[in-house]
């Protein structure tokens, strides 16, 4: 499995955006390995899941997803910033939900380095990540 260093975003083409292939999103301060892929028995949806690492300090910037996303901090301390909800900081073994299309962001607010398991269910062929200004 190989650790991709997450540091920009992708640049997106007119008229929709490139499809994510290789979980290249980049975002400061975080690393992403996809674990797998596989399309659903739901048309036009697959699920990815991936171990996203935090660097203290570090922050994905805001961003949304064509689809839902399920967080599963395996370590360190997280804090999550959900659009029309007040932030919420979770620590190994919390879980939280972030529906389809909300902008959001998360930022490691501990010492050590974060790691989170993102289960994603998404639109087949779309970008994975999408920033928001």
């Amino acid at each position: 499995m190989k650790l991709i260093p997450i540091t920009t975003f992708l640049a997106f083409a007119a008229g929709g955006g490139v499809a994510l292939q290789a979980q290249t999103a980049q975002l400061a301060g975080t690393t992403r390995a996809e674990l797998q892929r596989h399309d659903l028995s739901i048309p036009g949806r697959e699920v990815i899941q991936a171990r996203v690492g935090v660097a203290p300090g570090g922050e994905a910037a805001r961003h949304k997803h064509p689809g839902e996303e399920i967080v599963y901090v395996l370590q360190g301390s997280l804090e999550y910033r959900l659009d029309g909800r007040p932030p919420v900081t979770l620590g190994a073994g919390e879980v939280l939900f972030v529906p389809a299309g909300v902008p959001h962001s998360v930022r490691n607010v501990g010492r050590d380095a974060a790691l989170e398991l993102a289960t994603y269910v998404v639109e087949k062929g779309k970008p994975l990540l999408v920033p928001v200004p």
